[in-house]
């Protein structure tokens, strides 16, 4: 597994995904990935499963340096109480002293971004968590948070996929050397039949969507958390980093519509 270096962490560059895994269900399939090799879990407070994979990682008995957890705090809870309220009951739901990455899981137009991220960075500086973030936020936001709050924005987590232009944004997280944090990296399943990517894949005697998966941990600072329920899906999408795509693909996908955002939800953030 190649790792990502970003403020005093060591991120794995694919990770498992976990929104809309509940109960038992999700607890089997973080067991399973653990147990295949992963060491990078995604979850969040609004996932409503920090219970589950918590009892997952305990069951797992691996060492706690070898393993990344990250969880994200609500929009709903963005005031500093709040958020403090929020965190103690993630870490608790977790059966964990401290988590690797705590994250903004979306901005909202009304939030004091600066109290926001100050409340954050107390939590690490507590040691709870071991480094901040965010995830849905545009440039504009970005700016603000590292340029102008300057808080150690350890990365952002957005959808990022073959169908989606990311071009912008990750022009300006390199200058910053935060890496990009890749959900919904298969489109929600739209890859896996895309006529392109399934050529290209029969070439490398592969998927279409582990050829996306690729495609996205090729680029330079660029992480990914695909969610895969069954031990298949999960397997098939380690078994994507051995793919060696040529420019002849790169060629092909760059070629492929880039406008489909999957998630864009009523009062997101102006993505431009």
């Amino acid at each position: 597994m190649e790792y990502l270096q970003t403020q005093g962490i060591r991120l794995p560059r694919l990770g498992l995904g976990t929104f809309r895994m509940q109960g038992e269900a999700c607890r089997a399939a973080v067991e399973s990935a653990l147990a295949l090799g992963y060491r990078h879990i995604d979850t969040a407070e609004m996932y409503g499963n920090e219970e589950a994979i918590g009892a997952a990682i305990a069951t797992a008995r691996i060492a706690r340096s070898d393993l990344h957890v990250t969880t994200k705090v609500w929009h709903e809870n963005l005031a500093p109480d709040a958020i403090r309220k929020a965190f103690d009951a993630s870490l608790k739901k977790l059966r964990l002293d401290y988590v690797d990455l705590y994250l903004v899981h979306w901005p909202r137009s009304d939030m004091n971004l600066q109290a926001v991220l100050e409340t954050l960075l107390k939590l690490k500086e507590q040691g709870r968590t071991r480094a901040i973030g965010v995830a849905n936020f545009p440039v504009a936001l970005l700016r603000t948070a590292v340029e102008e709050i300057k808080a150690p924005i350890a990365c952002n987590q957005v959808e990022y996929h073959v169908m989606l232009d990311q071009t912008r944004l990750r022009k300006y997280l390199a200058t910053k050397a935060i890496p990009l944090v890749a959900y919904c990296p298969l489109a929600q399943g739209r890859a896996a039949a895309d006529p392109t990517l399934v050529a290209i894949g029969r070439k490398h005697g592969a998927s279409a969507a582990q050829v996306a998966l690729k495609w996205l941990l090729d680029q330079d600072g660029v992480a990914a958390i695909p969610k895969a329920s069954r031990r298949e899906s999960q397997r098939a999408n380690l078994d994507a980093l051995n793919i060696g795509l040529d420019d002849e693909d790169r060629q092909a996908i760059a070629g492929l519509p880039k406008n489909k955002r999957c998630v864009d939800p009523a009062g997101g953030p102006d993505w431009d």
